[in-house]
């Protein structure tokens, strides 16, 4: 079973909005990733289960993870940060801008009572505002089953000092996955182990895996 829990088409115009986000429709390309293989083997050792696959609506992950039995919910925070007025209005004492995350929190990212075998998060926390990252962060730790599973990426810092852009990835039944870019959300921070730790404290077990393509990708165990 599908549903895309939250948001509507990415190329509509949303009151509130700083900018219109886009959904990525490029080329693909395929990396490999330790990570999904690894969440693969756990989803498939379980015999299905129910997959939050955050991002836009990605058919490829759809059919795949139905095949597999699971039932899969979509949320896309992105998407609503950065097209709802969660903006006070208020600076903070640094001068950027402020979120109701409270009400983000309540109206974005609420699964009424479900709990999840598997978080595909991707790349999702280095292009959230910061005030909603660790209520996000606390919020999956409230709705993944014991001993499930958070798939995450951090891109690293080019050297060539070039942003990191914002991809939207496609699951395999492999070790790899594909991706396109092309969103146009704004990479706003590069996490050190030491805070990727910090941020997901309440879980009970991490291990990273560093990409040859400055990702640092990490499995989550709850």
């Amino acid at each position: 079973m599908f549903k895309k829990m939250f948001g509507g088409s990415a190329e509509a115009e949303a009151k509130g909005s700083r900018f219109t986000p886009r959904t990525p429709s490029g080329p693909r390309t395929i990396r490999h990733s330790s990570a999904w293989g690894l969440t693969l083997k756990a989803l498939k050792e379980n015999g299905g289960g129910t997959v939050m696959d955050v991002g836009p609506t990605s058919p490829t992950n759809i059919n795949f993870l139905t095949n597999l039995s699971c039932s899969v919910y979509m949320p896309d925070p992105l998407y609503d940060a950065n097209t709802q007025d969660w903006m006070t209005g208020e600076p903070d004492d640094e001068g950027k801008p402020t979120f109701d995350s409270q009400r983000f929190m309540a109206e974005s990212f609420s699964f009424s009572g479900r709990v999840f075998d598997a978080v595909l998060l991707w790349d999702t926390l280095d292009f959230l505002p910061e005030p909603l990252v660790q209520p996000v962060v606390d919020s999956l730790a409230q709705v993944t089953r014991p001993g499930g599973k958070i798939l995450a990426f951090f891109h690293q810092q080019a050297r060539n000092g070039e942003a990191p852009q914002h991809r939207r990835y496609h699951i395999t039944d492999s070790d790899a996955v594909e991706f396109q870019t092309g969103s146009g959300y704004q990479h706003l921070r590069s996490q050190q182990n030491r805070n990727i730790e910090r941020l997901f404290q309440a879980f009970s077990a991490l291990k990273f895996m560093l990409a040859s393509d400055n990702i640092r990708e990490v499995v989550i165990t709850r």
